[in-house]
């Protein structure tokens, strides 16, 4: 009879690789966002920086530029 014959150090590294998938697993539930969330959220930022600028006023223009000196 022989025995299988087993690389402790590769099974040592192969179970942490498994137990770090599995914390990141979790850390992906626990904290990640979908594809379409970071997209919706990306476009609705980048709207609400439009409107804001749109807003802002031009203060690079003095009263002479108006013609009102």
């Amino acid at each position: 009879m022989s025995a299988e014959i087993i690389n402790l150090r590769m099974v040592r590294k192969q179970k942490q690789r498994q137990e770090k998938d599995l914390a990141a697993d979790d850390n992906r539930r626990k904290f990640g966002r979908t594809k379409a969330e970071r997209e919706a959220a990306r476009k609705r930022r980048d709207e609400l920086e439009k409107q804001v600028d749109g807003h802002l006023l031009d203060t690079s223009r003095t009263p002479e530029d108006d013609g009102a000196a």
